[in-house]
């Protein structure tokens, strides 16, 4: 008797957990947080990839270019994580672009909206940022992301156009020397004859 009392309680635990309904993040317990996702990916990203730090609207994208990380936080923080990991790379550097519409956005149009913005500034203080028009950062990405990576890390934000973009360069390379480079080839291609193989 008390055995088959005993197997019908466990059978009824047992109906009522696989009732439950889990997130796929919590189903495996090895499944890497989304700083240890971005951590692996980042010594593999160089030259002309691109991290997006993104508000929650951010569409998905068709490109099989494009990772999308979801980081169930609030951007700001996201945000300051990314760029220290960056910071403490030796191979890349950010190029920052945010939407030009985002100065136009107060908090009569979105609550939060004068505030994030401070924030924003206050983060990205000493950087020098690129303002460009929202589609026009998705034609850059449109056309990167069919030759290189573009790892985006969609966050909580609910306010439109916080978005940040940030395109890597080289951080060993700068476009002063890449300039002076192609100075100094092309003036010796000019003295030097081309010699066919």
């Amino acid at each position: 008797m008390k055995a088959k009392l005993f197997l019908n309680l466990l059978l009824i635990i047992l109906i009522m957990n696989s009732c439950t309904t889990k997130t796929p993040e919590k189903m495996t317990p090895n499944t890497p947080d989304w700083k240890s996702k971005f951590d692996n990916e980042l010594p593999y990203l160089g030259h002309r990839n691109w991290i997006l730090v993104v508000d929650k609207a951010f569409p998905m994208q068709s490109s099989a270019g494009m990772e999308v990380i979801n980081t169930n936080e609030n951007l700001i923080p996201v945000l300051t994580y990314v760029l220290s990991q960056i910071k403490t790379s030796s191979h890349v550097r950010p190029i920052i672009y945010t939407d030009q519409e985002l100065n136009y956005i107060h908090d009569d149009f979105a609550t939060g909206a004068d505030t994030y913005r401070t924030t924003l500034q206050n983060t990205l203080a000493g950087a020098e940022i690129k303002n460009l028009l929202h589609e026009n950062v998705f034609t850059k990405l449109d056309e990167s992301s069919k030759l290189f990576k573009v790892v985006v890390l969609k966050t909580e934000c609910t306010i439109p156009y916080s978005s940040v973009f940030m395109q890597l360069d080289c951080a060993y390379w700068s476009s002063d020397k890449e300039l002076l480079l192609r100075k100094a080839m092309s003036q010796d291609l000019k003295n030097k004859p081309i010699v066919n193989p």
